[in-house]
């Protein structure tokens, strides 16, 4: 298909797939179920963490993390005591272990002490059409007090060759709005113009097949190449998209 006939096919996809039905098979529903502004930042930020394999035990793996934190996650990450990280020990996904998880949460109680939070954390070193330098100095704030080496692998380095996934997708739930009620859009400092599809088997495949993705590895280097031609569609809003290519990856196996 041409261009035209292109934009028109995902952007009915778009349609089809960013409502809130979405919500209840993807783990953006555990920042759905916070209202207060840290709240939400700080599940989405945990649930995207471990947003690898089956999505069920993601969902509920994630739902697990935030009752672990008492369903108040920024009260226990500002005010948690040595004795309430004892009952994170024994939490796992995957390779995510509760050593990693007491990690994250000191981590972030250093980012929002002295760093201004995870929105203002994330919003330096943005490029002009790039969150991908932002996440990589990210982590390196995110881990520069004392932590286990082993937790590093759960932040992703863009300029390490990563397609940083689960950080782009995090990024698109905090700074995308639209009026469907599916992405959050609280963070103001970060344009959406400047977000990245969340690259995964799924969205690498359909890209590929609609001739949105040459290369065929899922990597940094792909990641730009998609994010090249999504702009071309749409250079307020390019994520917008990751709606259409998972949707079509995943429900209806395109």
């Amino acid at each position: 298909m041409d261009f035209t006939e292109l934009k028109s096919f995902l952007d009915e996809k778009v349609e089809l797939y960013n409502n809130p039905n979405f919500i209840e098979s993807d783990p953006i529903q555990i920042p759905h179920a916070y209202s207060l502004k840290e709240d939400i930042e700080i599940a989405g930020f945990l649930a995207s963490v471990i947003a690898w394999g089956n999505r069920k035990m993601i969902i509920k793996n994630a739902q697990k993390k935030m009752e672990l934190m008492g369903n108040s996650p920024y009260d226990f990450v500002m005010s948690h005591k040595a004795k309430d990280l004892e009952r994170l020990e024994n939490f796992v996904h995957r390779t995510f272990n509760g050593q990693d998880f007491i990690g994250f949460i000191k981590s972030l109680q250093n980012i929002y002490i002295n760093h201004g939070g995870l929105e203002a954390a994330f919003a330096l070193h943005q490029e002009e059409v790039s969150m991908q330098k932002s996440i990589s100095e990210f982590k390196k704030t995110f881990f520069e007090i004392n932590h286990l080496s082993r937790t590093e692998k759960h932040l992703p380095d863009p300029m390490g060759g990563s397609a940083a996934k689960r950080i782009n997708m995090y990024l698109r739930w905090m700074c995308r709005k639209d009026s469907n009620g599916v992405d959050f859009g609280i963070w103001k400092s970060i344009p959406p113009s400047k977000l990245s599809c969340p690259l995964d088997v799924h969205s690498g495949n359909v890209a590929r097949k609609l001739e949105l993705l040459i290369r065929k590895q899922n990597d940094a280097k792909a990641l730009a190449e998609l994010d090249s031609n999504l702009r071309r569609l749409d250079s307020n809003d390019p994520v917008k998209y990751d709606f259409a290519l998972f949707g079509l990856g995943v429900f209806e196996n395109f």
